[in-house]
């Protein structure tokens, strides 16, 4: 134990005298909580429009009030002709023009109907849809306030509620996803290096006929980065609660002991790394570029699982951050418990003792 103390208390000299292993570490997890969190968001806000009132009575002139005072938009009024939004659309100055005809008043107030004209940019489908979906909550709402009688004997009307978020902040659904993605990326990368280092140094030879055990020198190598890994957690919690204003509703501790189960899953994934390649360079694109793709993809909170293909599905199964995704989102934003999510904490013991099982078979002993 006392020479494991030693080896350890070696790794961490390491790891502090390289200034460019700490500016990963905590560089850049803070960096990508803080643009993901801001930048990341399923919300349209500012989205430039014109509104081109041709009718120019109360009610187009309530309407567009309405329109205004959402905050959504960055309202431009102008009675233009439809070949001049065109041009408008063309020159990518616009997102979304509402027309009003002539006499919408009056079509209003003596045919109880009139209409207008949403156009939208449908280059980007998934913002158009939340620009028409805005204006047409609007143009509605405005229709029951001057005629909250339905002519129908019967109505039905939703009433919405968001569970565990009823602010709506877009936050609360990327930041356990970017926690996912910076512990997968950051802890792997550090850690598949950490063997590969040795070969390139030519200090391997020290290690290999040293009393050490196979499992005692991979053991030394992932502590440090267990140790500091959980401290770049604590920063992220941090800026999450403080900055971004994402809630813990659960158990703080449990949060802490999944956590700390998935970086022990990264580190023996980086680990298996590093036995397997003969570079630094190889095993820092093995572990931050093929990492990535996958944890982005696969993970859940960027692109619905469900929509995917069933063979991608399947492949998503054997990534380890979409069962931390799941819980965090699980503790962190449903303050669940422990057994809510017992299912995905088997699965990341299962993941961490075949990777362990792997790095420690790969491990080799002898130099080539």
């Amino acid at each position: 134990m006392k020479q494991l103390l030693v080896f350890i208390r070696k790794e961490f000299y390491h790891v502090f005298r390289d200034r460019r292993t700490l500016l990963i570490m905590f560089g850049i997890p803070v960096a990508q909580i803080l643009l993901f969190g801001f930048a990341l968001t399923s919300d349209v806000k500012n989205a430039e429009i014109i509104i081109s009132d041709h009718a120019q009575d109360i009610n187009t002139g309530q309407i567009a009030g309405k329109i205004k005072a959402s905050g959504y938009f960055l309202v431009k009024e102008a009675n233009i002709n439809t070949n001049d939004i065109e041009k408008a659309f063309k020159k990518g100055k616009l997102k979304c023009a509402v027309i009003f005809p002539p006499h919408f008043g009056s079509d209003l107030l003596h045919n109880g109907k009139a209409q207008v004209q949403i156009i939208a940019d449908g280059a980007d489908p998934n913002t158009a849809k939340t620009l028409i979906n805005y204006l047409t909550a609007i143009i509605t709402d405005y229709q029951h306030q001057i005629s909250p009688v339905p002519a129908l004997p019967y109505s039905i009307v939703p009433e919405t509620r968001m569970l565990y978020n009823e602010n709506a902040n877009g936050s609360l659904n990327f930041v356990p996803g970017v926690l996912a993605l910076v512990l997968m990326i950051v802890c792997t990368a550090l850690t598949s290096v950490a063997v590969v280092r040795e070969k390139e140094l030519g200090t391997m030879e020290i290690l290999l006929v040293s009393p050490f055990k196979p499992v005692m020198v991979l053991i030394a190598k992932a502590i440090p980065f267990l140790a500091l890994s959980i401290a770049i957690f604590t920063l992220i919690l941090l800026l999450s609660v403080y900055v971004l204003n994402v809630p813990i509703k659960g158990s703080l501790s449990l949060l802490y002991i999944e956590s700390i189960l998935f970086i022990i899953t990264c580190l023996s994934l980086g680990l298996l790394i590093s036995n397997t390649t003969n570079s630094q360079q190889t095993a820092l694109l093995l572990s931050m570029m093929g990492m990535m793709m996958p944890t982005l993809i696969f993970t859940g909170f960027m692109f619905p699982l469900e929509n995917m293909p069933w063979i991608f599905q399947v492949i998503s199964n054997i990534v380890p951050a979409r069962w931390y995704f799941l819980i965090v989102k699980a503790v962190m934003l449903k303050g669940l418990g422990f057994e809510y999510v017992w299912k995905e904490t088997l699965v990341l013991v299962g993941m961490t003792a075949l990777l362990l099982a792997i790095a420690l078979k790969n491990f080799k002993t002898r130099l080539s």
